[in-house]
């Protein structure tokens, strides 16, 4: 083997020398990094962190990211090339590679699916990637292309796009990335995944003068004679002339102005633009813009701290000085936010970058606009509802500097901080943190947590209902806690009181599954010039049809679940696997036509609440009415506009919103939240219904919160109507400790999932022997069936492991239980079986 020398002072850099190997993780489920060879022509220029071309299986070809450059050659087999290289900077950070080291080993998932989760798609490409041309381009004279180049372009102005295999068959050529790479650069051509959409870049359609008018005087008289029959093309030329000072800066003509603000101008129409290009006065064209572009405010809010906020400033100061995450227990409306922008601007003017992770995607809408007042143009937005393309978009600017503010929920985690300094996880007890499929399932507050330490910053968690877990590492010291338990300003906590069903429904006085009592509240709200919001966790009409001759009920045929009924589409639903179908007309198991709905979702409540008070304006908010880009924000932008009376929704009305005008709320189905098969039941039931009633009354009138339930005096309930966060700490610390659940243990949930019913009770029976065996029988709780037994056609069994945080190294245990757990499905008996690992599960 050769002897390496290394030539360059980049510790990141290839050694100088002819055998020189990359490790490399590709984003797929395999275990390991993969060892490539590097040519020689590459080797100067290959760095750590950097994504190359590789070919994976006899014929694959993927996207990588190289974690480690040496010398060593492969023991087994010979290394294939690393195809190309596609940055000239690394992508990726020591600290992001790091961190994906990091969450393979914690979560028991392969390298591959971490690295797979933290690319946009946008930055990898496959054997199934495409090409087409960049919109918009034109090829210029005198621009020098290859041979090869110039027939890509020229096939491609014929056909829409291309795979890798058309393209390297029209150029007669294994290795396309050269030329793709090149024409790339040159912005001639869009590379995307065929399984998402195609590049589209954000255009504004714009208009400006012709240019042999800017010279003669005489020609634009004429042209603007020419107008005199058509009233709204002048005008249009007009307000253009006025808002362009054409002869004084002829280059303010090159931008010129946006068609649709030549039209709110005029009060005209796109007709009368047209009519001015077809005339040969004004051409259109189109400018590209970029998504991210809020652009600066001319003076940035800067927020005014009262005693308290201030108070609590400083102490969570005095825990950064400490070096532990901070926990902020601020209740509802304590002006957290206000406190994470005067931190925010502390690291910025330090030259820090900060994240700032929200559970949902729902939170964004208002959020953004206030961070936007806070921080203007070096604020950056991160989540799903964006495309492939927007999201690389972001990651460049992050990148380049240009952003330094990053609002986003727990994906985020994976973006390239060059110089994080403070990362705020707000409602960190939310657990849509946790990701459930498919691998990697982490926690975007934990992987937060060691993403701090990687990057030395400061970490503050906030909550106005910190997780049971959170608030113990709080009062042991682990973290540093601090408290925020008034209102800001004259605000003060709604008053919440109980409607006993029983009451009512023994007057006869429900109406549907509304009490009498709480329509009273809604007509008072409303007649009162404000608004209230309605709270059920359950989303379409009803979540059962059930036959009053036999009692059964439709259900889903690929899972163990009944069928959902969603009446504005006429259809039953699955909510686990998606499955659809026609609502029936009788009954599929006695063919009796008597089918009645049973229980009620956010659908009926609408619904109902419409036929008892059609004077009301009523909108809905759930994943049904809210799935398309910008319906969320188009329906927040109603409520803070009051073209809203009540607001009907499920758990997205319960979360950080801020609407003036609301001063009631009404929470359905209770007994139903607090019963639910799950040891954190009432502390999520107390979460819930705590963060919706916190929308009531933020500002000048106290709000009032009435839980509909057939059980008032129960303890929980009680608990609730106190706002008494801590009698609901010490009585679950206490039930934890007692039946060993975290914080006091570490909890890993097998799940063991087959096509037969009789294999997956054998397989499961025979793991959990096994894993008894490894790591006492006495960890080891199941197999067991789970609430929901079968879903996708698979049979579910569950296996939970509890591990002790005193006298075992739970590394050790983990490889142990990811040993068997390997061992077990590559047993010939166990073919076909899948078995997933949670760590941490949220319940």
């Amino acid at each position: 083997m050769s002897k390496l020398e290394f030539t360059s002072e980049d510790p990141n850099a290839a050694p100088a020398y002819t055998d020189i190997y990359a490790d490399v993780a590709v984003p797929r489920a395999v275990p390991g990094l993969f060892t490539y060879r590097v040519p020689m022509l590459m080797q100067p220029h290959l760095l750590i962190g950097m994504r190359v071309v590789v070919q994976f299986g006899p014929r694959g070809v993927l996207t990588g990211v190289v974690h480690r450059i040496h010398g060593q050659a492969p023991l087994k087999g010979n290394a294939k090339d690393v195809l190309d290289i596609l940055d000239l900077y690394p992508a990726l950070t020591p600290n992001q590679l790091k961190l994906h080291g990091w969450m393979a080993d914690y979560y028991l998932c392969t390298i591959g699916e971490v690295t797979n989760a933290a690319l946009p798609a946008g930055l990898k490409i496959s054997s199934e990637s495409r090409v087409q041309l960049y919109p918009g381009f034109e090829l210029e004279l005198g621009l020098k292309l290859t041979a090869r180049e110039s027939e890509l372009l020229d096939q491609l102005q014929r056909q829409e796009s291309m795979s890798y295999d058309e393209v390297g068959g029209l150029l007669q050529t294994k290795s396309v990335y050269q030329t793709l790479k090149n024409l790339q650069a040159l912005r001639a051509i869009v590379v995307y995944d065929q399984a998402y959409d195609k590049y589209t870049p954000k255009k504004e359609r714009r208009v400006r003068l012709v240019a042999n008018l800017l010279d003669d005087d005489a020609a634009l008289t004429e042209a603007s004679d020419l107008l005199h029959k058509a009233p709204r093309q002048y005008q249009i030329l007009m307000a253009y002339l006025k808002e362009v000072p054409v002869w004084d800066n002829p280059a303010a003509n090159e931008k010129g102005l946006t068609v649709q603000y030549l039209i709110q101008q005029t009060n005209s129409n796109d007709a009368a633009v047209k009519g001015l290009v077809q005339k040969g006065i004004m051409e259109q064209f189109e400018l590209i813009i970029p998504r991210f572009s809020f652009g600066p405010v001319s003076s940035p809010y800067q927020p005014t701290l009262s005693g308290l906020q201030q108070e609590a400033r400083q102490s969570i100061l005095a825990g950064f000085d400490e070096q532990k995450p901070v926990l902020l227990h601020g209740i509802t409306g304590s002006g957290k936010t206000e406190v994470y922008i005067s931190l925010a601007n502390d690291a910025i003017s330090s030259g820090q970058q900060v994240l700032i992770l929200l559970p949902e995607i729902a939170l964004t809408a208002q959020m953004v606009d206030r961070l936007h007042a806070a921080f203007g143009e070096k604020l950056g937005v991160y989540h799903s509802r964006f495309s492939d393309n927007e999201r690389v978009e972001l990651w460049q600017q992050l990148q380049g500097g240009i952003i330094q503010v990053v609002l986003g929920v727990r994906s985020a985690v994976f973006l390239p901080f060059q110089d994080l300094g403070l990362i705020i996880v707000d409602e960190e007890h939310d657990t849509s943190y946790k990701q459930y499929d498919p691998n990697p399932r982490y926690n975007g507050r934990d992987v937060a947590l060691v993403l701090g330490r990687f990057y030395d910053a400061a970490v503050l968690l906030g909550s106005g209902t910190p997780s049971i877990d959170s608030y113990y590492k709080a009062k042991t010291k682990q973290w540093h806690l601090v408290s925020l338990q008034e209102r800001h300003g004259a605000a003060l906590l709604p008053d919440i009181a109980c409607i006993d069903l029983r009451t009512e429904v023994a007057a006869d006085t429900m109406n549907g599954p509304f009490s009498s009592a709480l329509l009273t509240k809604i007509d008072e709200v409303v007649a009162g010039k404000h608004q209230a919001i309605l709270f059920q966790n359950r989303r379409g009409f009803a979540p059962l049809i059930v036959c009053q001759q036999c009692a059964s009920c439709p259900g889903c045929p690929n899972c163990d679940v009944s069928l959902t009924y969603h009446q504005v589409q006429s259809q039953m639903r699955c909510h686990y696997c998606g499955h659809k179908e026609n609502v029936p007309k009788t009954c599929h198991h006695c063919g009796a036509s008597h089918l009645t709905t049973s229980g009620y979702g956010t659908e009926q409540l609408e619904e109902r609440l419409i036929a008892l008070r059609p004077n009301l304006r009523i909108r809905r908010m759930d994943q049904d009415t809210t799935q398309k880009k910008n319906s969320f924000n188009r329906l927040v932008k109603e409520l803070e506009e009051d073209q809203v009376d009540v607001l009907i929704g499920t758990q997205m009305v319960s979360k950080g919103f801020d609407f003036k005008r609301v001063t009631m709320v009404g929470v359905f189905d209770t007994d139903r939240l607090m019963h639910l098969p799950n040891y954190r039941a009432k502390e999520q039931t107390y979460q819930l219904i705590t963060q919706v009633a916190g929308r009531a009354g933020r500002h000048k009138t106290k709000g009032e919160v009435y839980i509909q339930t057939y059980n008032p005096a129960l303890p929980l309930i009680q608990t609730i109507i106190n706002h008494d966060y801590g009698q609901l700490y010490e009585a679950e610390i206490t039930e934890r400790a007692s039946y060993a659940y975290p914080p006091f243990v570490w909890l890993i949930e097998l799940t063991i999932r087959h096509a037969d019913l009789a294999t997956v009770i054998r397989s499961s029976q025979l793991l959990a022997e096994r894993l008894g065996a490894k790591i006492g029988k006495h960890r080891v709780l199941g197999p067991a069936e789970p609430s929901v037994s079968k879903v996708r056609n698979y049979f579910l069994r569950t296996i939970l492991i509890k591990l002790e945080k005193q006298g075992i190294k739970r590394d050790n245990v983990k490889k142990l239980i990811a040993d068997v757990v390997k061992h077990h499905t590559t047993d010939l008996p166990n073919k076909g079986v899948w078995v997933s690992i949670d760590v941490d599960p949220v319940g």
